[in-house]
């Protein structure tokens, strides 16, 4: 067993989205290759409605698949396929774009206006960007979570897990995508696929990732539950971290706990052309995208 090393650590940077949706962007927009098959990742979270009731309206998608993962409030989707539906806390959306859908998304607070989620993009190999689209919606309650001896729980979102299998199934990528809480002072060892791209986004709580490239261990400016361990870094809310190659990733909860997806998928290694929210391949098929756009002829009729 190899510990994967800690290639960064980022905090996710606010920006504005949609129509004028606060949010933290973990990663996007740059080096695509570097976390492939992934493309995006944000975090949508919020206690002021002003800050996301105007929501993501119509927009168009194709060539990429998106998950959206609700933590609490909800979100009203719809698209051009006539498909209606409502996020709850803790329920799931896969979106195969694929050809090419147009579809909003419009979230809302809870009883005290809180508003929290995450949207992911995942990119669709050649052979698929040009796939139907089709939606795949789990509720909370479908989702398995394990629950470890030492407390650690895990919800399986996509992907196997300690002999447990999440309800999202035929994804290109075939992703590995985990909400796991560690509790406090823990040491935990979780196994990650070596021919696969990981990353952890931390969103509750701290701890340290270890690093096979410090392997006499870091003494920290803020010691986790008082040992010095062999650790990077100390990471918080709203932290990426990105790994290299292994097939373990070990992290050590601090005083409260933490709380982080980890995230791994198998990279496409394809060439990528992309504009807002449409993914290809080459120039050319991202000309024809935004020609189709302007002429009505993105949607295709389904077969």
């Amino acid at each position: 067993m190899s510990i994967r090393p800690v290639l960064e650590s980022r905090a996710a940077q606010p920006t504005m989205e949609g129509a004028g949706v606060h949010l933290h962007r973990a990663f996007g927009f740059h080096k695509p290759s570097e976390l492939d098959p992934f493309l995006l990742f944000d975090d949508f979270r919020n206690e002021d409605p002003a800050h996301y009731a105007q929501g993501f309206p119509w927009h168009p998608h194709r060539g990429i698949e998106t998950i959206t993962y609700v933590l609490s409030g909800s979100v009203e989707h719809g698209d051009s396929l006539g498909n209606r539906g409502l996020l709850g806390a803790g329920d799931v959306q896969w979106m195969t774009a694929g050809s090419g859908i147009m579809h909003q998304e419009m979230p809302k607070g809870n009883a005290k206006g809180q508003m929290h989620g995450f949207q992911l993009w995942a990119n669709l190999p050649s052979s698929l960007k040009m796939t139907a689209p089709r939606y795949q919606d789990v509720k909370a309650p479908d989702i398995p979570e394990v629950i470890d001896d030492d407390g650690t729980v895990v919800r399986v979102v996509v992907g196997t897990f300690w002999g447990r299998r999440g309800p999202v199934d035929g994804i290109a990528a075939d992703p590995q995508y985990l909400d796991i809480s560690v509790p406090p002072g823990v040491k935990k060892t979780l196994p990650v696929d070596t021919y696969r791209r990981a990353f952890a986004y931390v969103f509750e709580g701290s701890g340290a990732f270890a690093d096979a490239s410090q392997p006499r261990g870091v003494l920290l400016e803020k010691e986790v539950m008082g040992q010095e361990v062999n650790i990077r870094d100390m990471s918080g809310d709203r932290t990426l971290i990105r790994f290299g190659t292994g097939d373990e990733v070990t992290v050590q909860a601090g005083e409260n706990g933490i709380r982080f997806l980890l995230v791994s998928g198998a990279p496409i290694a394809e060439p990528v052309a992309w504009h807002g929210p449409i993914v290809m391949n080459t120039g050319e098929e991202l000309q024809q995208a935004m020609r189709e756009l302007r002429n009505g002829t993105f949607i295709k009729p389904a077969h």
